[in-house]
């Protein structure tokens, strides 16, 4: 599989998983993805694990170590399964054990886990092939959580940036993400993730978990992030410094930073006993 995406791929929210290739694009500099993404939050991290027991766990699709790293601070063990081998070594080096490979594809060799969790990154996943590996790797009453951090700007925010993105890339995947409610988007792929548990047949009722925060942003620090999302990466370099040109002159206009409000949304089930 190309970890560099060369033709432009229109996608469908209905079939990311059909086009992994955009994903495997932020391996091409980890260090800023590592860099610039936003955490998720401790409530999150403290509702999975429950009675803060030690838990062994699995990160699905575990890039450069964002979501371990959070776990293994809270005194749990993690291992990452990754497709990248560039994010996996940044991974590793940040102190997370990683196997790479595909999780449909990935091989537990026997082993179970106590959670499997996956940050920003199910979509990517065949939704029921992807449910039901997590339920081979789970103990029984073990919890399976995947969950996204979805961007909710100001009215402000979604125009000035909405603009720009309809002026640049007008058929894109990340100008659609500043032309309508992000929430829904979000909530449709818990739905699908809820789908693919249901239809393994091998998970309790799906719970549904919503977390509000927010975050500040300067100009350098959004503009340091901006590649690490949507599709930017299937663009020449050209037309997404246009996109970041515009976008700067849209956070100077603000007065140089904003207020980014985001809701954690997580879809989570337990396994049933054998």
């Amino acid at each position: 599989m190309s970890t560099v995406p060369s033709p432009r791929v229109r996608l469908s929210e209905n079939e990311l998983h059909r086009h992994r290739q955009v994903a495997e694009a932020f391996g091409s500099d980890p260090e800023r993805y590592d860099r610039t993404r936003p955490r998720y939050p401790e409530a999150l991290v403290n509702r999975i694990t429950g009675n803060g027991t030690k838990l062994d766990i699995v990160d699905v699709g575990c890039g450069t170590g964002i979501v371990s790293r959070q776990f293994q601070a809270a005194g749990h063990t993690v291992l990452g399964v990754e497709v990248d081998p560039r994010m996996a070594a940044f991974a590793r080096q940040r102190g997370t054990d990683v196997e790479v490979a595909a999780f449909e594809d990935w091989d537990p060799a026997g082993r179970t886990f106590d959670a499997v969790v996956s940050g920003q990154t199910w979509h990517w996943l065949n939704p029921v092939a992807g449910a039901g590996k997590a339920a081979r790797a789970l103990r029984p009453g073990g919890r399976v959580s995947v969950f996204w951090n979805a961007e909710l700007p100001s009215p402000e925010v979604l125009r000035a940036f909405g603009e720009v993105y309809r002026r640049v890339l007008p058929d894109s995947l990340v100008a659609r993400q500043w032309t309508a409610n992000a929430i829904d988007g979000y909530v449709m792929l818990c739905d699908k993730a809820a789908d693919g548990m249901r239809t393994t047949g091998a998970f309790g009722e799906t719970q549904e978990w919503r977390f509000d925060w927010s975050r500040s942003y300067r100009r350098d620090e959004w503009l340091d992030q901006l590649p690490t999302h949507g599709d930017h990466g299937q663009y020449p370099v050209a037309v997404v410094e246009e996109v970041q040109a515009g976008i700067g002159a849209a956070i100077d206009a603000m007065g140089g930073g904003f207020e980014m409000r985001y809701t954690t949304i997580a879809v989570s089930a337990v396994r049933n006993p054998e």
